[in-house]
């Protein structure tokens, strides 16, 4: 990060407002693709309450591609079991998913100031991306070629927030002009007011208090709650969750005749968690009573102008999705921004963005619904109903796993007709779907998770063969500009081999890759491919193409067509990264 960065004398390729997890992502995402970025922060210290509390393993790998996953990991509690329990604690049903498609574990627990002043930290790598807290922005204007943002020195208070190190712009009004403007500043955008953007949806009535407790020494006063509880107690359903460093969080709903004042009152909040913990062994840091929000922006684009995360779209947090769903936007927008900027693709590529990861969220949204009413309910009688009907499907076993191994959240597939790709030949086909990421055994012997041979631009992955044996030098010409690697994957034990002391040659700018789990070549054969076909895979790991290899010039007019690249000298998508 620069320091003592005087805005107005330069120009930037994105300007990010807001810097929660989305806008940090996305500095991260755009950072090592070498952008130059300034991301204002009306904050000028880290706020140091929790808001989100759990991430997924889609995001913990997407912190894998910005090379923060370890560290992020390092202060979590990993792949944790989540439960649905009664009153007394006793479990009626438990979740817990042991396949790693994605390289990692599905429930994780961290710490929000934790994993913000990480993430923030970790953007000093890059010289390219300068951190403005304390900035607040004014007003901006949208011409042809910019947009001209105005920012002023932030009125807002530091009570409550941690000091950080990061820059601090003097002056009262600054004007920097960037290419583009992604708004990641939450559920009350100022961008997205500027820009006259509704949101349709709806609020819910019903009020939740949410506490968060910290112990005071040690951490036995939570031993008792090592997982992650949904209270299914008609009298007071709640909902109880593990953090990291002694750390808890506790939500309690509102009952009939049960006021915000009175929910709110030291002597209520004890007289709650009482129930849970040793009140005197713990820390009240915060309680408040807020309600649920489920709500979309009309649109995700005006122009130069996108939007990303809450400001994009709200959601109950029953399923845990809200800030994870944020870091799904821009995973899928920071490769397609830097297509454009780098001139490789036309701008029309970003209407792509908000057709892709719109009908997802809706289905995120959706299904976060469908887990607050469930575990909420209040009436006795329809209460037993659930119990009853979670025990009947839990004694079939395929309706058992349905539930353990949570396979009612939305996957990450994009609607038919909307994604950037080849269409689904049918139901099960791959693409515009993720491609899963098993440990892969290198040319040399180590242990890799895919993404890390795969690289940030697109991989074309053959299936026992060279991807590139049908492609012409015009076809590599366009696959060199998007940032290209070619894979080739074997069964362990079959790649082929020298004989009679005659060395292989292994073909030049091919890795090759052997799969040690069998998972990458069972998904082959899942989605009807067999050796000799080749996957086309997406900066953001998504399938473009599935086809056999004698197929890809034809698919690579595909992407010449869907990603507008642009005609005379490509440049490369991934052409500067900063390490």
């Amino acid at each position: 990060m620069s320091a003592g960065y005087r805005v107005e004398a330069d120009e930037f390729d994105v300007v990010i407002v807001g810097l929660g997890p989305t806008g940090l992502t996305l500095a991260h995402l755009l950072g090592r693709r070498g952008l130059r970025v300034i991301a204002l922060e009306r904050e000028p210290t880290f706020y140091a309450n929790a808001r989100a509390v759990h991430t997924d393993d889609e995001c913990l790998r997407i912190f894998q591609a910005i090379g923060v996953a370890d560290e992020l990991a390092a202060d979590m509690v990993l792949n944790s079991p989540a439960q649905w329990v009664f009153a007394d604690g006793s479990v009626l049903a438990q979740f817990v998913r042991t396949e790693e498609l994605n390289g990692w574990g599905s429930t994780n627990f961290f710490y929000q100031p934790k994993l913000e002043t990480t993430l923030e930290t970790l953007l000093s790598r890059y010289p390219n991306v300068t951190v403005a807290r304390g900035r607040e922005l004014a007003r901006f204007e949208q011409t042809q070629h910019h947009v001209i943002v105005t920012h002023m020195a932030s009125q807002g208070s530091s009570h409550g927030r941690v000091e950080t190190d990061a820059t601090r712009l003097d002056g009262t009004n600054q004007t920097c002009r960037a290419r583009y403007l992604v708004a990641c500043d939450g559920g009350r955008s100022v961008v997205r007011t500027q820009l006259s953007i509704g949101m349709i949806g709806r609020n819910f009535p019903n009020p939740w208090l949410v506490v968060d407790i910290k112990v005071k020494d040690g951490e036995e006063a939570l031993r008792h709650l090592p997982y992650f509880n949904f209270y299914c107690d008609p009298a007071c359903p709640t909902v109880s969750c593990p953090q990291p460093y002694g750390h808890h969080r506790f939500e309690f709903m509102l009952m009939p005749g049960q006021t915000k004042e009175y929910m709110e009152d030291p002597a209520t909040i004890r007289r709650f968690l009482s129930q849970h913990v040793d009140i005197d062994k713990v820390e009240v840091l915060r309680s408040l009573v807020y309600t649920f929000n489920a709500l979309m922006a009309e649109r995700w684009r005006k122009d130069r102008v996108l939007l990303a995360g809450d400001a994009a779209h709200m959601m109950p947090q029953f399923m845990g999705q809200g800030m994870s769903s944020g870091v799904r936007d821009v995973y899928n927008l920071a490769w397609k921004l830097a297509a454009v900027l780098r001139g490789t693709c036309g701008d029309v590529l970003l209407d792509s963005y908000e057709r892709e990861r719109k009908p997802h969220v809706q289905e995120m949204i959706d299904a976060s619904v469908q887990m607050k009413d469930f575990v909420s309910q209040a009436n006795p009688a329809k209460a037993f109903l659930r119990n009853a009907i979670v025990k009947a499907m839990l004694a079939t076993p395929r309706l058992r796993n349905y539930i353990r191994e949570l396979r009612f959240r939305p996957p990450p597939t994009y609607a038919l007709g909307s994604y950037l790709g080849l269409p689904r030949r049918r139901r099960s086909s791959a693409e515009g779907k993720p491609i899963p990421q098993p440990v892969v055994r290198s040319f040399v012997g180590r242990r890799l998770r895919l993404d890390d041979v795969l690289g940030e631009g697109f991989a074309l992955i053959g299936h026992s063969v060279d991807p590139r044996d049908r492609l012409t030098p015009d076809d590599l010409a366009v696959w060199k500009s998007l940032g290209i690697r070619y894979v080739t994957v074997f069964a362990l034990g079959e790649r082929p081999q020298g004989y009679r002391g005659v060395a292989r040659q292994t073909a030049p700018g091919l890795a090759e890759i052997e799969d040690e789990s069998g998972v990458l070549l069972r998904w082959f054969k899942q989605s009807g491919a067999r050796p000799g076909w080749v996957a086309v895979i997406r900066p953001d790991k998504f399938v473009f193409a599935l086809e056999p290899v004698d197929s890809l010039p034809v698919v690579t007019q595909q992407v010449r067509q869907q990603l507008a690249l642009q005609a005379g000298e490509l440049q490369p998508l991934s052409a500067t990264i900063h390490n």
